[in-house]
């Protein structure tokens, strides 16, 4: 007899590959007001107080540092300047199995993507 995944109890979250999804600056706006939303900006700490929308600034190299302060949110929405540093904190997020089972999205674009 030849028992499948499913037969041993893992729950599908569990079974589905981690992804983000790319967002732009309108859904942001939508999506941070969702109970348990929590904004990250990935940028240096003089970038964020020059300029920010809000949320909370952990430069990209303090991720993994800071990781458990994600914990109770969910979704987690990473943001920077162009896209980049964010792209590479949400990937780094699905490695991190505390952080595969939430929902993550990034900035596409960053801050700058939407300006003209």
């Amino acid at each position: 007899m030849r028992l499948g995944i499913q037969n041993i109890g893992i729950p599908d979250r569990f079974l589905q590959p981690a992804i983000y999804t790319d967002i732009d600056l309108n859904e942001l706006e939508t999506l941070r007001q969702q109970p348990g939303a929590l904004v990250i900006d990935v940028r240096d700490e003089w970038e964020f107080a020059e300029f920010n929308l809000g949320g909370i600034n952990v430069p990209l190299n303090d991720i993994r540092a800071r990781k458990a302060a994600f914990f109770a949110f969910d979704p987690l929405i990473v943001i920077c300047t162009n896209g980049v540093r964010s792209r590479i904190a949400a990937k780094d997020f699905l490695r991190q199995p505390e952080l595969q089972i939430k929902t993550i999205y990034h900035l596409h674009g960053g801050l700058a993507g939407d300006v003209t």
